[in-house]
Formats: structure tokens, sequence, C-alpha cells
């Protein structure tokens, strides 16, 4: 079987009904997370210190009540499809390598996702703080492993650019296949950019643990959004974040109808 043969093949089983639905589910899924997530951290904004504001807060919450918990098993098998149909896009997709490797970045992503989801649905969960932690300070014991954390947290702070322009220029519509709606568009637009300057101060924590040689300072989104709130004005910008956190789930929700699948 040569490359065409498999691109093609790789084109069918990405045009097939049931991956087509398990994507758009995955979408779905999605929004409900970072739902989940923007409430938390907006309950963190007025006070509260309990749950971690990240995705094992969010799936930990889900996993403590029967409903959550049928809908972290709907979440695995809708991720897992999801990263299925990002990979036959990024074998048959005939656009440029850049976009080959998004594809195929956003399959490790939501492959992550629904093996996390897993683990909190059996029962094994544990906080993504502690295993951010755990991988910093492993990757800053190899050779270069200070830069290495460095350069990690350099590109997450581009990643997290890249969101804020995305939602900036309401780029996120080309992920579409129809338009969504004004009011989806606006969500989507302030979620990009609040997803991003979450991630932005993500990528900082990385690059203070690695000036800092101290990995407890790399904490993930949780560490990020505590430490927006210690920021000057930080509840009132904890709670801009917050809001557009649930936005981006608002939008995750349209696009779960609407994306180009």
């Amino acid at each position: 079987m040569d490359s065409t043969d498999v691109k093609a093949a790789s084109r069918r089983a990405g045009d097939h009904p049931a991956l087509e639905t398990a994507a758009r589910i995955g979408y779905a899924v999605n929004g409900v997370l970072h739902i989940i997530i923007g409430a938390i951290a907006l309950r963190l904004a007025f006070g509260s210190k309990g749950t971690s504001a990240d995705q094992s807060g969010a799936l930990g919450s889900m996993a403590d009540n029967g409903f959550g918990l049928v809908l972290l098993w709907v979440a695995v098998i809708a991720w897992l499809g999801l990263a299925l149909w990002q990979v036959t896009e990024a074998i048959s997709g005939g656009w440029e390598t850049s976009d080959r490797l998004k594809a195929a970045g956003k399959a490790v992503v939501y492959l992550a996702l629904a093996w996390t989801a897993f683990r909190f649905a059996s029962g094994s969960g544990s906080s993504s703080k502690s295993q951010t932690t755990d991988f910093t300070a492993t990757l800053m014991k190899q050779p270069a492993g200070q830069w290495l954390v460095a350069l990690l947290g350099v590109v997450v702070i581009g990643v997290g650019v890249y969101h804020v322009v995305k939602g900036w220029k309401k780029k996120f519509l080309q992920d579409l296949e129809t338009h969504p709606g004004e009011w989806i568009v606006k969500a989507g637009r302030i979620g990009y950019i609040a997803k991003g300057i979450a991630l932005a101060i993500v990528g900082g924590l990385f690059v203070l643990a690695a000036v800092r040689h101290k990995p407890s300072e790399a904490r993930g989104l949780d560490g990020a959004l505590r430490n927006l709130l210690g920021a000057p004005g930080g509840p009132v910008l904890l709670t801009l974040v917050a809001l557009g956190l649930i936005a981006f789930g608002v939008y995750s929700f349209g696009r779960a109808r609407h994306a180009d699948v």
C-alpha cells in the first residue's frame, strides 16, 4: 500500500459518520470541561480555596456523582474518537505541513484527555499539579534540563499568543463549515482570548521554574489562575478569565454542531 492508498483509506475513515459523530461529541464534552474549570475559577475568585481550577479538578468533580461518572465514560470514547479523527486529518489532509503537524498535536492532546478521563472514571485519577511538578523535575534533571523547561515555557507562551490572535481575528471561524450565529462567535472570540491569556501565564511559570531551578514553580493551569489572583486587581482579573473560559465552553457547543468534520 503506497502513500496515496494510505491517504485515501484515512480520508474514508475520517468521513465515516460514526467517527464524525464521536468528534462532534468530543467538542461538546470539551465544552463541559471548560465550563466546569471556569466555574471553579470563578469560585476561586470569590474566595474558595478548594478544588483545583484545571482538568484534574474538573474531571474529579465529574467523578463525584453518578451523572458525571457516566459523562466521563462518554468523554473517554468521544475524545478517543476526536483524537482518531485528528489523526486522519494529519494523514489525509491536503494542506500545508504546519496544518498537519497541528492536527497531529491535537490528536496527542485529545489522547491525553481521554487517558486522564479514563483514570478518573476508573477511580485512579491524580492531581494535574503534582503531575506537572513531577514532569518538570524529571525534565530538569536531563542534560540542559533548565533550557528544556524554559523552551517548553516559551512554546506554551507561543500557543497562548496564538489563541489570543485566533480569538481577536476570529480565525476560529475557519474551523467551522457553517456560520454558528453571532452569540457563538462572540463566545468564541472571548473564549480564545481568555484561554490564550491563561496558557501564556502557564508558560511564564515554566520559564520562571527554569530560571529559579524550582520545578514546584511550574504548576499548570491551576497555578496560573492562582497567580493571577495574587496580582493587583486579581479577583477582577480572575473573574474575567473565568468567564472567558466559560465562554470558550459555550463556543465549543457551537463548534460541536458547526465544526468542519
